[in-house]
């Protein structure tokens, strides 16, 4: 059973990111997205940020946790959610943004990769990535959940081969440049 299958392990995690506020980071975002933009979110987890990027941009949450998808959906009844994988993503849309906010970094390094690979395939023509992740070079486990860190350069090689990188830096969201946030572009 994964980590977020659990009641108690979703009802932590939601306790846990109270008050944080990923405004900052959509409004980077937005400076590469038009507004209406097809956008689909990897791992949204209780909806915090799909609440704020549906105000700009046509959305499609997804997590691979059935519990946080029927939270999400017994709120918004209209909204679109899927349950899926962030490693195969295994739908047959096609959207001009995939966005995730440290969610790939619960995937281990080779799965990361295939994440990767398969957003190409449903992402558009010049369609965008933006993804974030923790700064350093460990993998560790909190209470069973994994947690892998990046340096810019293994997410360079990790990508340019599929991506064009429109931006690659570091920024501070607990202390000082431990965070990257990642944005490419679709290779045609």
């Amino acid at each position: 059973m994964g980590y977020f299958e659990s009641e108690k392990n979703v009802q932590d995690y939601i306790n846990m990111v109270e008050g944080y506020d990923s405004t900052d980071l959509i409004n980077i975002l937005r400076k590469y997205l038009k507004n209406d933009s097809t956008l689909l979110e990897l791992g949204m987890g209780p909806g915090k940020d799909l609440d704020i990027l549906r105000k700009y941009f046509k959305v499609t949450g997804s997590d691979s946790s059935q519990i946080f998808v029927n939270r999400y959906k017994k709120i918004h009844s209209e909204s679109n959610i899927l349950q899926i994988d962030a490693t195969d993503i295994k739908i047959q849309q096609k959207f001009d943004c995939i966005f995730s906010n440290k969610v790939l970094i619960h995937l281990k390094k080779e799965e990361c990769k295939s994440s990767f690979k398969q957003q190409k395939n449903i992402l558009n023509p010049k369609g965008i990535l933006f993804h974030t992740f923790w700064y350093g070079t460990k993998t560790e486990k909190h209470h069973g959940l994994l947690f892998t860190y990046y340096t810019e350069d293994y997410l360079r090689k990790m990508v340019e081969e599929y991506y064009n990188i429109i931006r690659l830096e570091r920024y501070s969201e607990m202390e000082k440049d431990d965070s990257i946030l990642l944005v490419l572009q679709n290779k045609e």
